[in-house]
């Protein structure tokens, strides 16, 4: 009895332990589950362009937006790991880039929103914008590390028309080290000159910034060019030629202001005269050809002849440049054909010892001629870097 007794009660207490475990299992597992199963939050993130977007446009086609929550933080990231700056708006709803993106470029997003409740929700994507396959070609008149005249202009054509001057506008910035401010006019939709409200203050460092390769300057066309160019201001050069006292008076700095006798444009027909007004020298061609069939609406005995140290003024032909003239017009007669002649010696190239050789050595593209007093018309301040003749508040 003793030994079945003692079995009996280890039945009953192994029947006890059973129930305790299974009761244990029971309730904890169930409570259990319910306790760690997370709540979602009632957030929900959207990025456009979608995960895995490609051929996006740099401009206008990001934006990461929330419903039922509020956006806590955005990151968008490049290769290079760098943020791309932008900012949540006021109501949390939506975030948007501060400018354009790069093309031919993959980016990250990655974006966390919270409900009322606090609860957060995240998601993360990426795409890949365009590659372009049309240019709008843009190059500048100047080169890095040149110096130039008080009277430079910084003039930048496009091959392809456009369409977003605002943007091109916006991508081209200049610093300079007299603090002075660049502003930029359209002569028409291939063609922005800059320059400051005066002349450049001698000595100068001044960089132009373009960032045009992201900018669609057209439909469907990009601006293709990221670059910087740097270029120095020298000494500053002025000559004021007076084609009714054919007299020429040169100012430099820190050097006596010079008189040379000059011939400007004959009085007649009307191609010959001299254009009046501020133009500055574009190039220093040497000994060129001038020819009258170049001319627009030339008058006159055609010719074609070779002359000396000729400084190009305008694209239509508007030179300073030295003439051999055996009657010696310089300081009595204007018998060009709308250039400014200096005397200069019988031999092709002519002769430095010569006025027109001492200019010519003397001046750097971007010095400033004036010519007053002429019966020709203005210059048209689109003709070469003749800008200064618009002002300030024009321009």
């Amino acid at each position: 009895m003793k030994r079945t007794n003692r079995f009996m009660a280890a039945a009953a207490l192994g029947s006890a332990l059973m129930v305790t475990t299974a009761a244990c299992s029971s309730g904890g597992g169930g409570g259990g589950s319910e306790a760690a199963k997370p709540k979602a939050s009632a957030a929900k993130v959207s990025i456009e362009p979608g995960d895995g977007a490609k051929d996006v446009k740099p401009n206008g086609a990001l934006k990461v937006t929330v419903t039922d929550g509020k956006l806590t933080e955005v990151s968008v990231t490049g290769p290079d790991g760098k943020a791309v700056p932008g900012a949540v708006a006021a109501d949390g709803l939506n975030w948007l880039p501060a400018g354009s993106l790069a093309v031919s470029t993959a980016y990250k997003v990655s974006a966390k929103a919270t409900d009322a409740a606090g609860l957060v929700a995240t998601v993360q994507g990426g795409f890949t914008t365009l590659t372009p396959t049309k240019g709008a070609g843009p190059q500048d008149n100047i080169s890095d590390g040149q110096t130039y005249g008080v009277g430079m202009i910084v003039s930048l054509t496009f091959k392809k028309p456009v369409q977003d001057r605002a943007a091109v506008e916006k991508a081209v910035t200049f610093d300079t080290t007299d603090g002075s401010t660049v502003k930029g006019h359209w002569f028409n939709s291939t063609r922005i000159d800059f320059r400051p409200e005066n002349f450049w203050k001698p000595q100068t460092k001044v960089t132009a910034h373009y960032r045009l390769k992201s900018v669609e300057t057209a439909p469907g066309v990009y601006g293709e060019v990221d670059s910087d160019q740097s270029f120095t201001i020298g000494r500053s050069r002025i000559s004021t030629a007076d084609a009714s006292s054919h007299q020429m008076v040169i100012k430099e700095d820190g050097k006596p202001d010079r008189t040379v006798p000059i011939s400007a444009g004959a009085s007649s027909p009307a191609s010959q005269n001299t254009f009046n007004g501020t133009m500055v020298i574009m190039a220093k061609e040497g000994t060129t050809v001038m020819d009258s069939s170049t001319v627009v609406n030339h008058e006159g005995p055609a010719y074609k002849v070779k002359m000396p140290h000729a400084l190009r003024l305008t694209p239509t032909g508007t030179y300073v440049h030295g003439k051999y003239a055996p009657d010696n017009p310089f300081g009595s007669r204007n018998t060009s054909h709308g250039c400014v002649g200096l005397e200069d010696s019988s031999g092709e190239d002519g002769s430095a010892d010569t006025p027109a050789g001492q200019f010519y050595d003397a001046s750097i593209i971007g010095d400033v001629v004036k010519v007053q007093n002429s019966v020709g018309k203005q210059v048209d301040p689109a003709n070469g870097l003749s800008g200064w003749n618009i002002s300030w508040a024009q321009w």
